[in-house]
């Protein structure tokens, strides 16, 4: 039987400027995201919703895992499958589309990933393991929507 998983933190709203949620205006979107162990992420909104442009905010932090969780299931499949895989880089896109009623949804997620390998012998199957690593990734078979891949494979 497949194992289970469990993770756990903590997210904590510091934005109360006084007044709690007086009104919409009245309230930073400011908060903290910790688990044992690990630094503190300072979160808040997107800056279109009111919230601070210097901290992460929970789209960006989707993006990040999905970009993340490719990257070291595709690192797991070139080790596997003799791709020696010297540097990796991924400049991810998403794209979050309002739905009029106050909420929305991510409708596209694009990877960007340029991988170095170590030989030109390589680069074929550098290039397949990205559906490979794809599949597997927690992250995308998670999310209710497709991710693309926009790869380019270097030879170092």
């Amino acid at each position: 039987m497949p194992g289970r998983h469990h993770y756990e933190l903590t997210v904590e709203w510091t934005g109360n400027r006084g007044q709690g949620t007086v009104s919409y205006r009245a309230y930073d979107r400011d908060h903290d995201i910790r688990a044992d162990g690990l630094p503190t992420i300072a979160g808040s909104a997107d800056r279109h919703f009111h919230g601070d442009r210097s901290r992460w905010n929970p789209e960006q932090l989707l993006l990040a895992a999905t970009s993340e969780c490719h990257m070291l299931s595709y690192l797991h499949h070139a080790a596997v499958n003799d791709v020696v895989v010297v540097a990796y880089t991924d400049h991810a896109t998403g794209v979050m589309t309002e739905d009029g009623r106050g909420g929305g949804r991510f409708t596209e997620i694009t990877l960007h990933p340029t991988v170095t390998v170590a030989d030109a012998s390589m680069v074929a199957a550098a290039e397949r393991l990205h559906a490979d690593a794809n599949r597997d990734c927690f992250i995308a078979a998670s999310l209710n929507l497709p991710v693309g891949h926009d790869v380019t494979t270097v030879v170092a």
